[in-house]
C-alpha cells in the first residue's frame, strides 16, 4: 500500500510526491529499527511534522509502544473539526490493550498552525494519563504539531 501523502504534498509534482513518501518511509523504519527506542524524540517529531503538520481538520494519534520504547504501530483513533476533536479516555485505553502496549505517545494537530496547547488538552492529557496508569500503559510524552512548531507535555514538566 503506498503512503498517504500529507497535504501540502499533494500539490507538488509527481517527483516531489516520491521524495515526500520516501521522507516518511525513511522517518517511519527509523522509528520501527529493532533495538531503537524512544529516548530521543527528534524522529518522532519529524514524522509526526509531516504527517500533522498542514491537515485541514485536528488529529488524534497514538503510538503504541513495547517495554523497551520501540514502535508497535500507530493509529489514529480521532479526527475532529478545525479546532476541536473529541477524544475519549477509553477508547485510547481498549486500543493499547488490543496492542499490548507497555507505554503511549500520543500526539495531535493543530490546523491553525499555532502549536501552544489549550487548557482542553490539558486536561484531557491528565485524564488520559489517569485512565492508562490503570491498565499499567505509561503516557510517556503529548506532543501538538502546529505547523512546523511541535510542543511536548513532558518538556514542559505537565506529565
Amino acid at each position: 500500500m503506498e503512503q498517504q501523502l500529507p497535504l501540502f504534498a499533494r500539490e507538488l509534482p509527481p517527483a516531489g510526491q516520491q521524495t515526500v513518501r520516501a521522507a516518511l518511509a525513511l522517518l517511519e523504519c527509523q522509528l520501527r529499527e529493532p533495538g531503537s527506542s524512544f529516548t530521543s524524540s527528534h524522529a518522532v517529531r519529524d514524522w509526526l511534522r509531516l504527517q500533522l503538520a498542514s491537515l485541514e481538520r485536528e488529529e488524534f494519534i497514538v503510538l503504541f509502544l513495547d517495554n523497551q520504547h520501540c514502535l508497535i504501530t500507530h493509529e489514529t483513533l480521532f479526527t475532529g473539526t478545525i479546532n476541536h476533536t473529541q477524544v475519549h479516555p477509553r477508547e485510547v485505553v481498549k486500543a493499547a490493550l488490543k496492542y499490548n502496549a507497555a507505554a503511549v505517545i500520543i500526539a495531535h494537530s493543530h490546523p491553525s498552525g499555532l502549536a501552544e496547547p489549550s487548557n482542553a488538552d490539558r486536561q484531557i492529557t491528565g485524564r488520559l494519563k489517569n485512565a492508562l496508569e490503570l491498565m499499567e500503559v505509561r503516557l510517556l510524552d503529548h506532543l501538538v504539531v502546529g505547523g512546523m512548531e511541535v510542543v511536548s507535555f513532558a518538556e514542559r514538566g505537565w506529565l
